[in-house]
């Protein structure tokens, strides 16, 4: 049999150039954006102290008696193959929130990590000027939001966007009101890089943040005992992220209600789960009982408004229903973070002609060439909506300041523009329009017409009462939930742990 000896076709040829470039690109990252671990610096893995996620649907859950809960578990040193005994910490995963948030491989949770990851998320070194940080813009104690219509950044500059929470961030399917990050660690790369978040004037921002943080000592320490390496933008991105994947809420008087009815229907063995108003009730009186965050949530007033339990869990049985139906809110709230995690244009930023400018083209910019969809031209993510009144003002803009005005930009149908998401539209109205245009008959005139086709865009009108708007608002204020643990929002505390 001949040998041949192998030939490069000219396909692989043009290759040499593309890859030679690849190489290039990795060297210059390798230092300042990623290192090899030297795993002999890290902390030992008898010392290491993983964090574990515990949801309800784990018989354990219910016996933990806290959100951050420290135990201790037998594990193999994959080292040395040695049995060692280390301590472990548990979170307890909130009621409602049956999944635990999706953890990747490549960074595991540690309490080391997260130690790390908070103190880069509330100090300032990650700015140009010292004077911004992760927590300026999603600060714990604004719903991890602001509170401001759109944020500043560094040099009092205003950012051009509501800055979105972190609350149960970690469920996102995608991160920005754009989606334009695929994860919390890529999310954490990106203010730094922005002129007008927190770097500006450097050719390569992270290179002069790693550099600040290669001049801290404390910093060096911790990024060496975590990672086995000096500290670099990847580092950086996975250890802010494992802190934001703790900031989970839930608990909600809501969900509590929901616990009550699966719990009387196993009880009653009837199989029909579903909420009635004596669910929320119960719920009610235990909140009253306890003179729980809730009562205060819904406006109520501990010892006045005990004798009203009855007629406040009926209003929030019809806001449930309103939600679930003729408010259509589930068509693109659902789930257990009450987000589908996709984008829809409602026409926020249209100007009253239905204009919407290049900047508020929304996930449509992010969309790759040979992947433009025009129906997302304008569409935007849709938030959560646990904690919202904490997280006001609203919409990616932060032009709607209360939840009543909210409610009343939906019953109103959003604002007319050409790519109205149809969840947002009178199809049927659009189509009679059509019929009667085509048959020569009289059309509306106001309604609006886009493009070389005339394309009517008609958006569907409510028509909620006075009463459902209250009774839909008072819903969502039961989807609040109970405050966040200390160590998670305050920002001077921390564990204690080896390093």
């Amino acid at each position: 049999m001949m040998h041949r000896t192998p030939t490069l076709t000219l396909a692989c040829l043009s290759l040499i150039p593309l890859l030679a470039a690849h190489s290039r690109v990795w060297s210059q990252e390798k230092d300042t954006y990623y290192q090899h671990p030297d795993e002999t610096a890290m902390t030992p893995f008898r010392d290491q102290v993983p964090i574990v996620f515990v949801t309800q649907n784990q018989p354990e859950w219910k016996a933990l008696p806290q959100f951050w809960n420290e135990a201790t578990e037998e594990a193999v040193d994959p080292l040395s193959g040695e049995k060692v005994q280390r301590r472990v910490v548990k979170i307890k995963v909130p009621l409602g929130l049956t999944q635990a948030p999706p953890v990747p491989a490549e960074n595991p949770m540690t309490v080391q990590k997260w130690i790390l990851g908070k103190k880069l998320y509330y100090d300032p070194i990650l700015s140009t000027d010292n004077s911004v940080s992760c927590a300026s813009c999603h600060d714990p104690s604004k719903g991890f939001a602001d509170a401001r219509k759109t944020s500043v950044g560094i040099n009092g500059q205003l950012g051009p966007i509501n800055a979105p929470t972190v609350f149960n961030a970690a469920y996102n399917k995608l991160q920005f009101w754009d989606g334009r990050a695929a994860s919390l660690e890529d999310q954490a790369q990106g203010p730094v890089g922005n002129p007008l978040e927190m770097f500006a004037g450097k050719a390569d921002p992270w290179d002069e943040a790693v550099a600040r943080l290669r001049a801290n000592p404390e910093y060096v320490r911790m990024f060496k005992a975590v990672f086995g390496t000096l500290p670099t933008r990847d580092a950086a991105a996975k250890a802010i992220a494992t802190y934001e994947r703790t900031v989970l809420l839930g608990n909600s008087l809501h969900d509590r209600a929901e616990a009550r009815m699966r719990q009387r229907v196993i009880e009653e063995e009837s199989g029909k789960f579903e909420l009635t108003a004596a669910d929320y009730a119960a719920a009610l009186k235990e909140e009253f009982a306890r003179k729980g965050p809730a009562l205060k949530d819904l406006g109520l007033d501990p010892d006045k408004d005990a004798g009203r339990i009855g007629e406040i869990a009926q209003r929030l049985l019809h806001g449930r229903n309103l939600f679930f139906n003729k408010a259509r809110c589930a068509n693109c709230h659902s789930g257990e973070t009450f987000s589908d995690g996709e984008f829809h244009n409602l026409g926020v930023g249209a100007d009253s002609q239905g204009n919407l400018p290049p900047s508020e083209a929304g996930r449509f910019a992010r969309l790759l060439l040979g992947h433009k969809n025009p129906q997302l031209y304008g569409a935007f993510k849709t938030p959560g909506l646990r904690g919202l009144l904490h997280t006001a003002p609203y919409m990616h803009t932060g032009t709607e300041k209360t939840l009543e005005e909210v409610i009343d930009f939906y019953d109103r149908g959003g604002n007319v523009n050409p790519f109205l998401s149809e969840k947002m539209r009178d199809t049927a109205a659009e189509l009679a329009y059509l019929k009667a245009r085509a048959a020569g008959a009289a059309v509306d005139p106001q309604v609006k017409t886009f493009g070389p086709a005339r394309r009517p865009v008609i958006p569907l009108q409510l028509r909620l009462t006075p009463q459902e708007k209250a009774d839909l608002v008072l819903f969502l204020k039961a989807l609040n939930g109970d405050p966040l643990d200390p160590l998670i929002a305050d920002p001077n505390r921390f564990p204690q742990v080896k390093w």
